[in-house]
């Protein structure tokens, strides 16, 4: 008789807009990784990117999801410090682990790096397979669905970081989707004020608001008076762009005050260009920081601060798909201005 291999569900994009859920082999852990058995998987907007063909279509079939949290299912060879069951996240970083920037902590900057479910095969399955060394062990108490937010809110903590947010410090943050309202909250968290939040959404501002917002805008054209009137006169100390938008990264540019620092953050398309003064930049000394994505140790202090229960992680959970819906759950997140984000459970 021959032996059958244990198959598990897996949502591949094959093509963009096109899903297919497929049975797989369980896959095995190789020397020095683990298998994990995913619980919660939340969907992000780079997911939305991917499905949409703007993002890794070189890497298609492609299983995306890269915001998990599960058990560990089974270790490889060498691996020491974990085991089968623990409840664990996983930074989905993969660089060589030894050049300069790996060293840096700037992985996305190693000429090696690969992102689980952006690169390779990543959560949007029943099992997906990491390197031992990126698996952070969580809390025996921690629910799933708020472990599973922690990347996102690393990506979040390495901005903060990049941007040099000090304490009393003005932030106005573009855009209050749920990366945005993450940023109002650690903004909020790291004493950071007035903190300010647009949106054009008057309910994702209303939530920005009740997550830690001093003030909310949701007409632009009350937008530049609001900000102004709060801080003296002078523009924000921090501008966080975290949409993805030129024209809004242009908005920004006007609202900073002089000597202040505008956060890039969200992803444009492409072939977007902001058009920008040299001169303005010199003679008002603006900085401008890029930020994409959280790693190493913003890792670490995301989940920190999500186990204390530092972060209001009720509009996050709020609504779940299961994995053989996913199409319908990345409509949902993309197209539900209701459904402020959406998580696939196990």
């Amino acid at each position: 008789m021959v032996a059958t291999m244990p198959t598990m569900r897996a949502a591949v994009l094959v093509a963009p807009h096109r899903i297919e859920i497929e049975q797989r082999p369980i896959p095995a852990p190789g020397p020095g990784e683990v298998v994990i058995r995913v619980e919660r998987c939340g969907i992000c907007g780079t997911d939305l990117h991917i499905y949409n063909g703007h993002y890794s279509a070189d890497r298609l079939p492609l299983v995306p999801g890269h915001e998990f949290a599960g058990r560990i299912a089974s270790l490889g060879a060498g691996v020491a410090g974990l085991a089968e069951g623990q409840k664990v996240i996983a930074d989905i970083n993969i660089g060589c682990g030894h050049c300069f920037y790996c060293r840096r902590n700037e992985i996305l900057s190693c000429a090696s790096v690969e992102q689980l479910g952006i690169h390779r095969d990543g959560a949007f399955a029943d099992y997906v397979r990491v390197p031992a060394r990126l698996v952070i062990p969580l809390p025996d108490e921690m629910p799933f669905e708020i472990a599973a937010l922690t990347e996102p809110l690393s990506c979040v903590v390495r901005a903060a970081r990049r941007s040099r947010l000090q304490l009393a410090e003005s932030v106005l943050v573009l855009g209050a989707g749920p990366i945005g309202n993450l940023h109002v909250q650690l903004a909020r968290l790291m004493g950071a004020g007035p903190v300010i939040a647009a949106d054009l959404d008057p309910a994702r501002a209303a939530l920005a608001k009740e997550c830690g917002a001093d003030a909310v805008v949701s007409d632009p054209a009350a937008l530049a008076d609001t900000v102004r009137g709060l801080t003296g006169g002078r523009g924000a100390d921090v501008v966080i762009e975290s949409v993805g938008s030129a024209r809004l990264y242009g908005e920004a540019l006007s609202l900073v005050r002089p000597g202040g620092r505008i956060a890039a953050f969200g992803l444009t398309p492409a072939d977007a260009v902001w058009s920008v003064p040299p001169l303005d930049i010199v003679l008002r000394e603006i900085g401008v920081q890029g930020s994409v994505a959280g790693m190493g140790e913003d890792m670490h202090t995301a989940l920190h601060l999500l186990a204390l229960g530092r972060i209001r992680t009720a509009p996050f959970t709020r609504v779940t798909y299961p994995l053989t819906d996913l199409d319908a759950a990345i409509r949902a997140f993309a197209g539900d201005r209701t459904a402020f984000k959406v998580q696939i459970a196990a």
